[in-house]
């Protein structure tokens, strides 16, 4: 296949044209590249796409598949328009975050979506939904029959730079000290393996699979998750699981975040981490083991530095404050 990568720099996109390029197909990719080339085996359209429908003058001829994964849903459309005519097969990488509920438990595609973001609105994290409702919406009525919805859960794997589902086995095995983790016990956590889901966006692409679809991996609960964390990582601490609102009430956020727990989900949110991926294991999904999402992830936390700076997660400072005050304190610590 000729395919278009509109990026191919950062974690997801680069794995696909990753694999692209591994498997053969021609592979572009039209970004900036500001911070790292794409992968090698393709090709380096520079491009910067907040010029508008120029950006994608130079991406010349007919493509078998042309693979995005904007936030901003203006560079979506002038993509959509500038490429879509002469594209067989158009992919949105998409986000479980358009829909509007996320209470319930196994919801599938069915399920209510957020109001698309208005025209001219400023993006923020706050709307991140919404921007991605967007582009679906617009990815429908331009590109048609044509376009793949696909709608992605948490992704992990080497390479996570949100630095989210790494965080707990590059902590356990970052030293023996005790080790903070909300009481969440057997909450769902559900998570896709990057190179699981860049392999899917192929798999659609070559097999002509469109719709919306949901990528999310298979339900762990977090308490097998932390399990078997500290097993890969030859833990021999002490995991203390400490009350939500103990952790609330001291400023720690949930799920992402400086000072926060990864995979911590607010009230209400059951169904975020449990969402059905019937339909798209049905069109061709395969998901590895999570346990080797974990191990690999754990060796790649290793190779970047269990000591570095996070994205995500308790610095050690804030862990330490906590693990004292915790410590002194009257409530007993369920381990």
């Amino acid at each position: 296949m000729r395919i278009l990568v509109l990026g191919g720099t950062a974690f997801l996109s680069a794995e696909i044209a990753r694999q692209a390029a591994a498997a053969g197909h021609e592979v572009t990719c039209l970004a900036r590249g500001l911070a790292v080339p794409p992968p090698e085996g393709s090709t380096w359209l520079r491009a910067d796409r907040t010029t508008g429908h120029q950006a994608y003058e130079e991406a010349e001829g007919d493509w078998d598949a042309v693979v995005d994964v904007a936030r901003d849903p203006e560079q979506a459309r002038e993509a959509l328009e500038a490429l879509s005519p002469r594209t067989a097969h158009w992919t949105v990488v998409s986000s479980c975050s358009v829909y509007a509920d996320h209470s319930l438990t196994g919801a599938d595609e069915d399920a209510a979506l957020l109001r698309p973001l208005a025209r001219g609105t400023a993006l923020s994290p706050e709307n991140y939904g919404e921007a991605k409702s967007a582009i679906e919406q617009y990815a429908t009525s331009i590109a048609g029959g044509k376009a793949h919805l696909c709608r992605a859960g948490l992704i992990g794997g080497p390479g996570d730079g949100s630095d989210r589902y790494g965080y707990w086995p590059a902590r356990f095995s970052r030293d023996a000290e005790p080790v903070i983790v909300p009481a969440i016990g057997p909450s769902a956590t559900q998570v896709i393996d990057v190179r699981d889901l860049a392999a899917w966006v192929l798999t659609a692409a070559g097999r002509g699979i469109t719709g919306a679809l949901n990528a999310v991996g298979g339900g762990v609960g977090f308490d097998d998750y932390l399990a078997e964390s500290q097993r890969q990582a030859n833990y021999v601490g002490r995991a203390l699981a400490v009350p939500e609102d103990w952790l609330v009430a001291r400023g720690i956020g949930y799920w992402a975040g400086p000072d926060s727990l990864p995979l911590w989900l607010p009230p209400g949110r059951d169904g975020f981490a449990a969402r059905s991926n019937d339909a798209a294991l049905a069109a061709g999904l395969r998901l590895r083991p999570w346990q080797d999402t974990l191990r690999d992830t754990l060796d790649d936390e290793r190779r970047r530095g269990l000591d570095r700076d996070r994205k995500a997660g308790l610095s050690p400072e804030t862990e330490r404050r906590l693990l004292d005050e915790f410590l002194r304190g009257t409530i007993p610590a369920r381990s």
